[in-house]
Order: C-alpha cells, then structure tokens, then sequence
C-alpha cells in the first residue's frame, strides 16, 4: 500500500472530513463528509496520556459495559485514555473487514484510510484486541463483534499466535 507520510500537507487531516453519529453498528459511530482518498491520514487518535497501570486503576469506567474502553496502547506501554481530552476518533468502531487503520508514529496514533472513502461511509478499523487470559468461548462472547462483516471472527480478540 502507498503511504502517504504523516509530514506531507496532503496527510494534514481536517476535522470536517468525518462526523460523529449514531451507528448502525454500535452506539456512535465516525461518518466521512468529504472524500478521502486511500493511504491518507484521516484523524489523530487523541486523549490522555497515562501508564498501563493507572489505565488498570481506571478500569471500568462504566461499571454496566466493562469491556468498552477508549483506551488505545502504545507500543512504550503507555496508554492514550481517549474519554479523557479526547477527539471524535474514539468514536471508531471495529469492523474484521476495516476500511482504515490506526497506525502509531513516532509515539502518536494516527488513522488512515486503506481505500478511497466516499461521504457517508463509516469508518472502521481492526481494534486487534489482546487479553493476558486464554481466550475462551465465553471470554470471545464477552468481546462479541457485531460488524456483520463475511469475514467477522465474531469477536473483538485478535487471534493469539501460535507457539
């Protein structure tokens, strides 16, 4: 895939590109408005900085939907807590078929487009999701996916690799 570097003007995102609304797929979803083309940077995943551990003493937010965060780990092992200063990208929804991906550069997170997107089409990347615990039927069901995608594995969990 051509990627645009993340320095280039082209890759300078506008806000008013996407929009958040209600979701046909899950709670609120990221809308584009404009047309975006294929490897361009779309929006940066913003929100607090923290350690693993205090997004771990933060955990759950909403003690009724445990699971859902706005968390997004960084490869340091810090972590960018998205409900706190954050923007419209926590509003992203998974999808086992995504048409963007997140991608960290030089410490910052930011989506671009796999393919050309046009107005009106959600956004959606791979959260690729990881547990420490082994994945079990009842754990995939507690991180059920809902994209509705041909391919979708039915869960959130990125499958472990195998020894």
């Amino acid at each position: 895939m051509i990627r645009i570097s993340p320095m280039s003007p082209r890759a300078v995102s506008s806000s008013r590109r996407v929009q958040v609304r209600r979701s046909g797929v899950h709670g609120r979803g990221v809308f584009v408005t404009q047309p975006i083309g294929a490897g361009e940077r779309i929006l940066e995943y913003r929100g607090e900085r923290i350690s693993n551990d205090e997004a771990a003493r933060r955990h759950p937010a909403n003690p009724n939907d445990p699971n859902h965060t706005f968390y997004f780990s960084l490869e340091s092992g810090d972590v960018i807590d998205g409900r706190i200063q954050g923007n419209s990208a926590k509003w992203i929804n998974h999808s086992c078929a995504p048409n963007c991906e997140a991608e960290e550069v030089r410490g910052r997170v930011y989506i671009f487009a796999l393919r050309n997107l046009e107005p009106g089409e959600e956004l959606f990347y791979d959260y690729h999701l990881s547990v420490e615990e082994r994945q079990t039927a009842r754990l995939k069901r507690e991180y059920a996916c809902c994209c509705g995608a041909t391919e979708c594995r039915g869960t959130l969990l990125y499958p472990k690799k195998r020894r």
